[in-house]
């Protein structure tokens, strides 16, 4: 493996752009379909079962990074017609549970 471009917080390899982290390198995304394909994968998948935006971020930053990439998991979220037909069917917005002391 050549290493052409190692700078900052990322690093070209083979032709790939990684964004690293701390622990771990990231392959960086610019492709808006690899992107939509990604999402979908991370959201609206069989094992992704439709679940929190929450959930979606953990499983896009296990692999991938863009910029504003939280900004996108957002908006896909929240336009998912599945989870917005969801909600409006049991009425409940879901909220983060507090211990009360």
């Amino acid at each position: 493996m050549e290493k052409a471009y190692d700078e900052g917080r990322f690093h070209l390899l083979d032709g790939i752009l990684y964004h690293r982290t701390k622990h771990t390198f990231l392959m960086s995304l610019t492709d808006r379909t690899l992107i939509n394909t990604i999402l979908h994968e991370c959201h609206d998948s069989v094992a992704a079962g439709h679940l929190s935006e929450d959930r979606t971020l953990e499983r896009v930053k296990t692999f991938s990074w863009w910029p504003n990439w939280k900004k996108d998991v957002a908006e896909y979220c929240q336009t998912c017609d599945r989870c917005q037909n969801a909600n409006r069917a049991t009425g409940k917005k879901f909220v983060m549970m507090i211990q009360i002391q």
